[in-house]
């Protein structure tokens, strides 16, 4: 019995960590278009734009922080959906465990009775 146990619970560690490997990648490109624009304003205020280049940074940092909130969204949806399958496996291995152990337990008793 004991040894059961042990392997449900290597069996679930290793299942998890295998759970958690790479996912499908989030598209990024909006955070990198983001970023190029607040290096362009920058670059136009070097270059005397100030005005220009003030409201091009504006934008660009709005722009970064929107994208990266979406960027971010993306990764976590990807995260939960790793997970999910792996959290699914643990609880049905927990409960054949359980099931498994009641069983035991019932035949136990069924042959010490008879």
């Amino acid at each position: 019995m004991a040894l059961r146990v042990r392997t449900t619970l290597v069996t679930l560690a290793i299942s998890s960590v295998v759970g958690l490997g790479p996912a499908a990648a989030a598209d990024r490109s909006g955070v990198d278009g983001a970023t190029r624009q607040v290096e362009r304003g920058a670059r136009e205020m070097g270059q005397g734009k100030v005005l220009e280049g003030a409201g091009e940074t504006a934008k660009g940092i709005g722009n970064t922080i929107v994208e990266g909130a979406k960027y971010t969204g993306e990764k976590l949806g990807e995260a939960g959906k790793a997970a999910g399958p792996t959290a699914k496996t643990a609880w049905d291995r927990t409960k054949e465990g359980a099931v498994a152990f009641g069983t035991s337990v019932r035949e136990f008793f069924s042959t010490l009775f008879q």
